[in-house]
């Protein structure tokens, strides 16, 4: 873990670590984690599969959703 004061001045030799190791860096705020930097990673998975199944179930798509959320029942 580092201070945001030394990630601030060295940031630039950070990005260069993370990218190098692929570890991520715990940066903290007065001695409290605040953020984390690390490298990034796309998805691995198809979008689509990422999205299966989130989709409710509408049983009317022809007509529009009432006020109530007829959709979610």
């Amino acid at each position: 873990m580092i201070s945001k004061t030394e990630f601030k001045a060295r940031a630039l030799e950070y990005f260069r670590q993370i990218e190098a190791s692929g570890e991520p860096v715990i940066v903290t705020d007065h001695g409290k984690p605040t953020l984390e930097v690390r490298p990034y990673r796309g998805l691995e998975r198809d979008p689509l599969q990422v999205l299966r199944g989130t989709v409710v179930r509408y049983d009317a798509p022809t007509e529009p959703v009432d006020v109530e959320g007829e959709a979610e029942r």
